[in-house]
């Protein structure tokens, strides 16, 4: 078996089409035809079923792809720890976060440290909560920042805690409730909402805290995106409960936040890593820089 095979066999099976795959991979489509059945042939078993000039796995074919992608993650991993191997303040850094940390966390995280380390490149990834923590586990990535941590998988990945912030209440200005300073979570029972739609973490801590009081949330809108939640509520569309982080130097216009005293929700906000391979060299760099950035922060801020 040999690596060619395996990227030609990963192309196909992305696209589901031979010439497709070849074009991707700037070769002739003989040549992929004929390497992939080399690979089947060794392996002894059909990987794809041929529909004309379109291809689909077979089951063991979805079984070896699993196991294939998993391998490339790991060569590709080698080659980068060869290249970090001596200076890890010139490699590469992927991580992954959900639109909650992308306004101000991930922005400030990463300028501080890139003003220590100028030559590091970081490859951004967005996603949500659930996606993330596969991607991490799967080995896509390694390395994540998620809020809340994680409580499962703990033997597929190790979460530290960098901070712990409230959930507050988002109202446009138009609201009867605007001028207050404060509010309990039972003022806005009968309020229509603007939330994450339901598999998001986000939208269950909401709706827990609203439980907590005895009611469910109307959601009239829902959307992937933070900023498109806050533009609802600034547009009159509705209320919303957000991160207190989300709303630091991002305030929409004709929109008010105000604290929310009962219950008192939060939500915890780290990195997770994976427990069965090691960090790159420029990918450990950050971890630490992460834990000791955020610990000084909160110095700073008590």
């Amino acid at each position: 078996m040999e690596l060619r095979q395996i990227k030609y066999f990963i192309e196909v099976a992305k696209r589901e089409h031979v010439t497709e795959a070849a074009d991707a991979l700037h070769v002739a489509q003989s040549a992929v035809s004929r390497q992939i059945f080399n690979l089947e042939d060794e392996l002894g078993v059909d990987l794809f079923i041929r529909e004309g000039r379109t291809v689909r796995l077979t089951p063991i074919g979805r079984i070896f792809l699993e196991h294939m992608e998993q391998a490339i993650n790991v060569i590709d991993d080698a080659k980068q720890v060869v290249e970090e191997y001596t200076d890890p303040e010139r490699g590469a850094i992927h991580v992954g976060f959900p639109s909650s940390l992308s306004t101000y966390i991930l922005p400030t995280a990463i300028s501080a440290f890139h003003e220590q380390y100028p030559n590091v490149k970081f490859q951004l990834h967005q996603g949500s909560y659930h996606d993330l923590t596969e991607a991490v586990i799967k080995g896509d990535i390694n390395m994540a920042l998620l809020g809340p941590l994680p409580t499962k998988y703990k033997k597929k990945i190790k979460g530290t805690i960098l901070f712990s912030e409230n959930i507050i209440a988002l109202l446009p200005t138009s609201h009867p409730l605007a001028e207050e300073r404060s509010l309990k979570l039972n003022q806005l029972q009968n309020e229509t909402f603007i939330l994450f739609p339901n598999g998001y973490i986000l939208r269950e801590i909401i709706e827990e805290g609203c439980q907590q009081l005895g009611f469910k949330p109307k959601v009239v809108f829902e959307g992937e995106d933070i900023d498109a939640i806050k533009g609802l509520v600034s547009a009159g569309l509705g209320v919303s409960l957000v991160p207190e982080i989300t709303l630091v130097d991002n305030l929409p216009r004709a929109s008010v936040k105000l604290p929310i005293i009962e219950p008192n929700i939060t939500r915890t906000v780290g990195v997770i890593i994976p427990t069965e391979r090691k960090l790159l060299p420029t990918e450990k760099l950050f971890y630490e820089f992460l834990k000791d950035f955020f610990m000084r922060l909160e110095k700073f801020q008590n």
